[in-house]
């Protein structure tokens, strides 16, 4: 019906490929042998107005139109040429027919089949894909040769019926598996993080870009990525190794050596050729941890590597290929690192399509309890011996940990080794009031200044400022240390804003917590960058 009320005559529009093979014949026992494209023609419950017949190139799909309008007068034909360099080629054949769909014209009104059954395997992929997420909006034409005495059949599947719910509920429930597994298994309670971890799973499995986790010392990057990498290999999306190195331990000349290798005589000590990290990650995943920590000559080099999946081992005049999956890792604003020169801006743009944030501990206050039951469960296996808290230790382990005492400033490292140590001096296999009222006070030592004790000795102050330090009032003092504290476990200025100013900010028309920080560690003469490093 169109706006006045009226019939509007409804068009059935085919869209498929011509079939090199099963499409093929000209003499008169072509009639004999089942023809896909032709055989949708030849249904009295299935009248095509317009059939749009992709042909790989010029004249090649004459005949079958001829046939077509022979058995369907009623049937237009529409070829259009289609050449494809590599047919078998995802990408190509993916973009291809995204741009024609583009300009396919389809009235509002017209029914249009996408016949799925000619073409390669890749292309019939790309059709179900496209027409799923609607860029064809139609329905799956899927046609057979008849079996035995019985004509050829086809069936119309049309995915947004809900009887494709099953088939849905069966990807969401490969995700929540993925992502049990990205959280091995721990009954997160952070809504943020279980949303972030779910995108995470999706990246994943979706995409091969590099990927950037942020966060603070021992928030659990390194163990994401290895959880990544499981994830990939579960699905087979990744045969080769998973490599790891830590950034901030190569250092000097080695470190080109180390990531891209070199041959023998390059430099003094060069013995023999080595193949360095980045080849030996080849067809697996590559785990830059700390990656703010390289050098500016080692970025260029990964650059190349990651763009173009060849680079120069030190010393060879032989490009050298790998193909692997960068996840990188980093505790440092590397923005501001870009704008101190100390990164490349062209890497962090190439490295930052997928960027998550992992927060610290004390961001995550309602997963420290499930952290705790999987760091008992992990140590269970490792050591074959089951450890539990009574009533009486867990509640006073819990009221320190969740307290304003609680600093974690290792987050998860820290709560993994106070576990351990507590668990491993339970000879008994119950962790008692007393072993937590020890671990308490080790953890309290741990995390104060070298020479104090007490309340005060927690005061990164003196740590930043120096002797200056002792000219604050202590009412100044008190309050910087709490700031510092932010900023020293916060991946970010703006994240360490966001922190601090959480109420405020809800009554204000327009926000810039970086600004506000930024103004207020002004005053003390303090850059986020200065404390970051005075507090590593």
């Amino acid at each position: 019906m169109d706006i006045r009320g009226e019939e509007v005559a409804v068009a059935t529009v085919v869209l498929g490929f011509y079939g090199t093979q099963l499409d093929a014949g000209k003499s008169e026992r072509r009639w004999e042998k089942w023809r896909p494209t032709v055989s949708v023609c030849q249904h009295d419950d299935l009248l095509v107005d317009r059939f749009v017949l992709l042909e790989p190139r010029e004249g090649s799909a004459a005949h079958v139109q001829a046939d077509i309008e022979q058995i369907s007068p009623h049937t237009r034909v529409e070829r259009r040429v289609f050449p494809l360099s590599d047919p078998w080629d995802f990408e190509e054949v993916y973009t291809a027919l995204h741009d024609l769909a583009r300009v396919l014209d389809i009235d509002e009104d017209d029914e249009l089949l996408v016949h799925i059954t000619t073409g390669t395997h890749v292309a019939q992929i790309c059709l179900f894909l496209l027409t799923e997420s609607r860029f064809l909006p139609g329905k799956l034409l899927q046609s057979s040769p008849g079996r035995r005495d019985q004509p050829p059949s086809f069936a119309v599947i049309d995915l947004d019926l809900a009887r494709y719910d099953a088939i849905a509920q069966r990807f969401a429930d490969e995700q929540r598996e993925g992502t049990d597994l990205l959280k091995q298994g721990i009954d997160t309670r952070n809504a943020g993080f279980n949303r972030m971890m779910d995108q995470i799973g999706l990246v994943s499995v979706a995409s091969p870009a590099p990927i950037l986790l942020t966060g603070p010392t021992g928030a659990g990057k390194s163990r994401l990525a290895r959880r990544i990498y499981d994830l990939k290999r579960q699905r087979r999306q990744l045969a080769g190794p998973m490599v790891e190195v830590n950034c901030a331990t190569l250092r000097g000349d080695q470190a080109m050596a180390a990531l891209f290798g070199h041959r023998r005589g390059a430099f003094t000590g060069a013995v023999a050729d080595r193949d360095g990290l980045l080849l030996a990650a080849h067809g697996g995943l590559l785990f830059l941890d700390e990656i703010g920590e390289l050098g500016l000559d080692e970025q260029a080099m990964l650059l190349r590597a990651v763009e173009d999946k060849r680079f120069l081992p030190v010393g060879s005049e032989r490009e050298v290929r790998s193909d692997f999956q960068l996840i990188a890792g980093t505790n440092r604003d590397l923005r501001a690192r870009v704008h101190q020169g100390a990164f490349r801006e062209d890497l962090l743009a190439r490295i930052d399509l997928w960027t998550f944030e992992l927060p610290g501990l004390r961001d995550r206050s309602e997963d420290l309890e499930p952290n705790l039951d999987f760091e008992l469960e992990r140590h269970a296996r490792e050591v074959g011996r089951r450890v539990s808290f009574s009533r009486e230790s867990r509640r006073a382990f819990l009221d320190f940990a969740l307290g304003p005492e609680g600093h974690w400033r290792g987050n998860f490292r820290d709560l993994s080794a106070a576990v351990t140590r507590m668990a491993t001096l339970s000879p008994g296999g119950r962790i008692t009031v007393e072993q937590v009222d020890e671990e308490v006070a080790r953890l309290r030592r741990a995390w104060s200044l070298p020479g104090q004790s007490g309340p005060s000795a927690y005061d990164r102050v003196a740590r930043v400022l120096g002797e200056t330090a002792d000219e604050l009032d202590r009412f100044d003092r008190v309050q910087l240390d709490d700031v510092l504290g932010v900023c020293a476990r916060s991946p970010s200025l703006s994240a360490a804003g966001r922190e601090l100013f959480a109420q405020s900010r809800t009554r204000r028309k327009s926000v810039n917590d970086a600004d506000r920080l930024r103004k207020y560690l002004a005053k003390f003469d303090l850059s986020f960058d200065d404390i970051q490093r005075a507090l590593r």
